[in-house]
């Protein structure tokens, strides 16, 4: 099967590593092109790039300052990741419950 292209939705868009790092650093506010090629160590048509797809997707916008855009996270696109990965939470949750439950034993039995 064909993957979907990386401007079809969140998930798509942040199954690339470096778009999840501008994610981060965008976490900390708005920042220029500049800014997160300083940050992440990128080239800087590398990180338009990523942008643009992030962009398209609208987990990040753009807002013209003067001469300079500056890009900002709109984390209300990750609300699907967030609503599909919390499912996971309680699962994660119960076995860790349940390892605690058997270190708890063996720390009682030792």
């Amino acid at each position: 099967m064909a993957r979907a292209a990386t401007t079809t939705d969140a998930f798509n868009a942040i199954a690339e590593p470096r778009r999840r790092d501008i994610i981060e650093a965008l976490a900390c506010g708005p920042r220029n092109v500049g800014q997160l090629v300083d940050v992440l160590g990128q080239s800087q048509p590398l990180v338009s790039k990523h942008l643009r797809v992030l962009r398209e997707v609208g987990i990040v916008r753009v807002t013209d300052r003067g001469r300079q855009r500056f890009y900002e996270l709109d984390a209300n696109a990750l609300r699907p990741v967030h609503a599909w990965t919390s499912r996971f939470e309680r699962l994660w949750n119960e076995r860790f419950d349940r390892m605690d439950e058997v270190l708890a034993r063996l720390d009682d039995e030792g």
